[in-house]
């Protein structure tokens, strides 16, 4: 028994020693980042906090935990923190808070404008003693179709099929759903982005709040002789919604978004650009 269980032990100590080490690495190297040619110190760029809207789903926080983290690969030295609108810990005004009074640019993990990207992650950026700017949200953009492309061809969607085959071929975009008009738009070219890519027709379809339905909207494809309809998941992670969109697919469904590469070049993009566009809101202005 003793000498069947000493290499395990030694693997797990030298995978300990191996994490040990993986941590000590990336933690010199975000030192280091900081750090000019000539020595001096560089300014601490302000802090991108993730917002996402919270799951009862448990692969929901780790996934966008697995985001988080290749935006640091892709970031060293950019201080990278998560908050949830509800549900999951920590919340957005927590991860605010410990911020004290330092600059922040809030990066909204979702993926057409709505109530929380306009209203709930707004008040509660004003009512922190953090310095921050509101990013949009991730969609519609080319990188957000980029990780829908992938996601569908890894459900078995062919990148190349004949003409005949094409012409019964259809997507049903699945995304969460809002009473705000501007989400449906941005939802919309999400979708002519995604067909353009294709070459085939895709139709939005809603979870919850707009219609169709992804039911509903496989139907009238079927009706128009699109008969092979693959459902494209535009969540950013696992969760009701997702699941419910996907068992109304009649052939394949494609994962949540979930830390693709291209999302994590999304999110950057998103800092950047809000960094160059907006002036940092001040927690007394921001408040009045």
């Amino acid at each position: 028994m003793t000498a069947s269980n000493h290499p395990r032990d030694e693997s797990t100590t030298l995978d300990s020693t191996a994490h040990l080490m993986n941590r000590i690495s990336s933690q010199l190297a975000d030192q280091l980042s900081l750090v000019s040619l000539n020595g001096t110190r560089r300014p601490v760029p302000p802090a991108l906090v993730l917002v996402a809207h919270g799951s009862r789903d448990p692969r929901a926080l780790s996934t966008v935990r697995a985001l988080m983290a290749r935006v640091r690969e892709l970031r060293p030295g950019l201080p990278v923190h998560l908050g949830h609108i509800e549900l999951n810990e920590p919340r957005l005004p927590d991860t605010l808070a410990r911020l004290g009074t330092a600059e922040a640019v809030l990066v909204p993990l979702l993926l057409a404008r709505g109530y929380h990207v306009k209203q709930d992650i707004p008040e509660m950026a004003a009512e922190a003693p953090a310095r921050t700017r509101v990013a949009p949200p991730l969609g519609p953009h080319p990188l957000l179709v980029e990780t829908l492309y992938d996601r569908l061809v890894e459900a078995g969607w062919r990148t190349r099929t004949d003409d005949q085959t094409r012409r019964g071929s259809a997507v049903v975009l699945a995304a969460a759903g809002s009473r705000d008009p501007e989400s449906k738009l941005d939802t919309n070219h999400t979708a002519q982005l995604l067909a353009d890519r294709l070459g085939v027709p895709v139709v939005p379809a809603y979870a919850s709040a707009a219609t169709p339905t992804v039911a509903v909207a496989v139907r009238a494809l079927a009706a128009r002789g699109r008969h092979r309809v693959a459902v494209a998941s535009c969540f950013t992670a696992p969760g009701r919604f997702a699941t419910q969109c996907a068992e109304e697919a009649p052939w394949i469904a494609s994962a949540p978004l979930g830390a693709h590469p291209a999302m994590a070049r999304l999110v950057l993009h998103r800092y950047d650009q809000t960094l160059a566009t907006t002036e940092v809101a001040a927690p007394e202005l921001a408040s009045a």
